[in-house]
This record gives structure tokens, sequence and C-alpha cells, in this order.
């Protein structure tokens, strides 16, 4: 079995900035100096609201597992994809979105140039190996202006970013544990998915790799 030496001898160094496009940027190891209390929310969060893989419209499965948090979460069923206030397992209210997240989303939007980012929605994916997420736009949200903030833990995984239309050429990025990846304005539409996750242990998360998205949906 890999360990996290997956992909070692190419991870930059923390701290670099990666630009993916004209405004679109890596921001490599920007979560880990906060990675043990933003851990420790993580399992708070998916405590209250666990895991659970969704449905797509047309009855298939998922392949990443899915939580939310914040005064929306994602939904995903035979009526489609959207944004819903409420948890449709539990009929409550999704978690709040913590003060730590909701600054992690701001500064990280800050540090990569939107500024006045204010995020209510996190959605919180996990993959197992072998779990992907297929080319796709995030256009579900009301202000196409908001940018999204991306924030990889655990395994290591294989990014792809691609154009406006889904044939366009496509960047595969590695991406490792604290890396934030903020993409918004002329490249918020951009194409974008995530190869299947290797096989791999990591010391903190173990055999998964857990993915935040803040975005501002409503």
């Amino acid at each position: 079995m890999h360990t996290l030496d997956l992909f070692a001898d190419d991870r930059p160094d923390a701290g670099q900035r990666e630009p993916l496009g004209a405004q679109a940027v890596v921001l490599r190891g920007y979560v880990l100096p906060g990675l043990p209390a933003l851990w420790q929310t993580l399992q708070q969060l998916t405590a209250q609201s666990p895991f659970r893989i969704m449905q797509t419209a047309g009855g298939r499965s998922m392949s990443a597992a899915l939580s939310s948090c914040g005064k929306l979460g994602w939904v995903s069923d035979s009526h489609g994809y959207r944004y819903a206030p409420r948890d449709p397992h539990s009929g409550k209210p999704w978690p709040t979105m913590p003060q730590t997240l909701f600054q992690l989303g701001q500064q990280a939007a800050a540090e990569a140039g939107f500024a006045d980012f204010a995020p209510d929605t996190c959605l919180i994916n996990r993959y197992l190996p072998g779990a992907r997420m297929g080319l796709h736009q995030d256009r579900h949200e009301r202000d196409y202006r908001q940018p999204i903030v991306s924030v990889s833990l655990g395994l290591p995984a294989i990014f792809q970013f691609g154009g406006l239309k889904r044939d366009a050429a496509v960047q595969r990025v590695p991406l490792f544990h604290g890396d934030v990846v903020v993409w918004g304005g002329v490249d918020r539409l951009r194409f974008h998915g995530v190869l299947p996750v290797k096989p791999g242990e990591h010391p903190l998360l173990g055999a998964q790799r857990i993915n935040l998205t803040l975005r501002k949906a409503g």
C-alpha cells in the first residue's frame, strides 16, 4: 500500500503559488498551520451530519460521499442537483458553518485576489480509494462573481482543470494535504474534476481524501 509519500518527489514546497489560469491559483500548503483545529472541526461537523452516498438524477450512486455545513447544503437525487437549507436525511438544518471555516474561505479567497468573499455553504466530500469526480461546472450558485475555494486534506489526488467547454484541454494538477485551489472571475465556470484517488494511508486521516469546497450559493 502506498503511504503519504505518494507523489512525494513532485510535492511543491508549502507557500508556493501556482497559477492555473488568469484568475485561478493553487496555494500550496495553505491550511497546514491550522490543521489540528480544522480536523477536529470537521469531525464534529460530520458527526452531526454524517457522510452519505447521494444519487444522481439518473439514479446512479455518486462516487464520493458528501456532507455539508452552512445555510445551504448540496443535494442530489432523482429531482436533480440543487442547494437545500435542510439535510434530507435528518430533516434538520445543516450544521452551522464554524467561524474558522468561514474565515478560511475569506482569507484564501483574498490571497487569490477575491476580496469580500462571504461563503454561505461548505460542501464536504470524502473520497475513498477509487472514488472520483467527473468533469463538471459549478453552475448552481446564484452569483458567478463569487469564487470557489477548494481545500484538500488527506490522500493526494490529481485535480483536473479544464476550459469553458467540456472538450477543452485539461490540466492535471497533483494536490496534496493542506493545498487550496481558488478560482473565479474569468475562470469561474471552467470544467474541473478529480481522477480516481489511489490507495494509500495518511497518518492523520487514514485511507481517505477529504475535500472542502467553500462557496456563496444563495
